[in-house]
């Protein structure tokens, strides 16, 4: 049995957040297919001990490394990078309060049969809300492991009709500096902006994330809608997206744009390639003290590597 197929079998099932800070046993991401770790929808409660040995044994089985732990909740909604909120990593905590989640609407543009604006119920409409557990990888060399909510990038890119002239996908995050207070001051040029190829967006494991631990976004992780892609340094993760564009070109990014020497397009985690100020070779988990070996794609190599055949993988790219 393939690994998507063992994990198709998992019901998604959203438990409490003392469910998720309890958990005994968590199998760490080491790509997954479509569900990709995935497999927090795979664990039956506690008491089942049976079958959750069960469903580790199989999943080491088809090749998953050991244990690993989820990142408390607190750690996870306290210690971020929102520049749109200030520079400190618990700035966004502080401030993204202001941000007004409801309503939110999304414009869908570029080469496409289907453009158009629409708000969040709409964009996601008919696509089956899935639960993943990824490793996130920052390039700044720290790293959690979220249980996130959302639906396949790919699915929901699909209902717009891509023409065959679109190459790239763009994002864009709201612009504004009256409820991101982050946005007064030339921290970065605004609005942000991130983008991905079109093989990349519309692989299996990079996710639009709506929630993590059972909960919708809190708004310093991105509410109500970011990006997800597992693989790539935390930074491509955009967030509060406003825009989604079909593009026949390499799109702007604002931090490959704005300091090319230190971060690139593709900004693939790769250890063997150190940032120019430090070594990509180490993180450190928050929680851990000690700090652990960063792997290539950030553990998902065997499904994404594929996509990069023929690239150099030692230039930062």
């Amino acid at each position: 049995m393939s690994l998507i197929d063992w994990n198709r079998q998992c019901e998604p099932e959203l438990t409490s957040e003392s469910d998720w800070m309890n958990r005994r046993s968590f199998i760490r991401c080491a790509g997954l297919f479509g569900t990709a770790i995935l497999l927090g929808g795979c664990f039956p409660e506690v008491k089942e001990l049976e079958e959750i040995d069960f469903d580790l044994e199989r999943a080491q089985s088809a090749g998953l490394p050991g244990p690993d732990q989820l990142t408390p909740l607190r750690k996870v909604t306290a210690y971020n990078n929102f520049y749109e909120f200030g520079t400190g990593k618990e700035d966004p905590a502080s401030f993204a309060h202001s941000l007004v989640t409801e309503p939110w609407t999304v414009s869908v543009e570029g080469h496409c049969e289907n453009p158009g604006v629409l708000d969040l119920d709409q964009l996601l409409e008919a696509q089956t809300v899935e639960e993943r557990i990824y490793r996130m990888r920052c390039v700044e060399g720290w790293s959690m492991v979220i249980p996130w909510q959302g639906v396949s990038l790919g699915k929901v890119l699909e209902r717009f009709k891509p023409l065959p002239q679109a190459a790239f996908v763009a994002f864009e995050t709201l612009f504004d500096p009256e409820m991101m207070v982050g946005q007064r001051y030339p921290h970065l040029p605004w609005p942000y902006l991130e983008g991905l190829r079109m093989d990349e967006a519309m692989h299996p494991l990079t996710l639009l994330a709506t929630g993590l631990y059972g909960k919708d976004l809190p708004n310093q992780n991105g509410a109500p809608l970011r990006l997800v892609v597992p693989w790539k340094y935390g930074f491509k993760g955009i967030k509060s997206i406003v825009a989604i564009r079909f593009v026949e070109k390499m799109p702007p990014a604002t931090w490959a744009n704005y300091v090319p020497s230190e971060y690139g397009f593709f900004a693939n985690v790769n250890p063997e390639v150190s940032h120019p100020r430090w070594s990509q070779r180490m993180e450190r988990r928050l929680g851990e003290i000690k700090r652990r070996r960063t792997l290539p794609f950030n553990g998902y190599g065997e499904e994404v590597s594929s996509l990069y055949t023929g690239m150099d993988l030692k230039k930062w790219f």
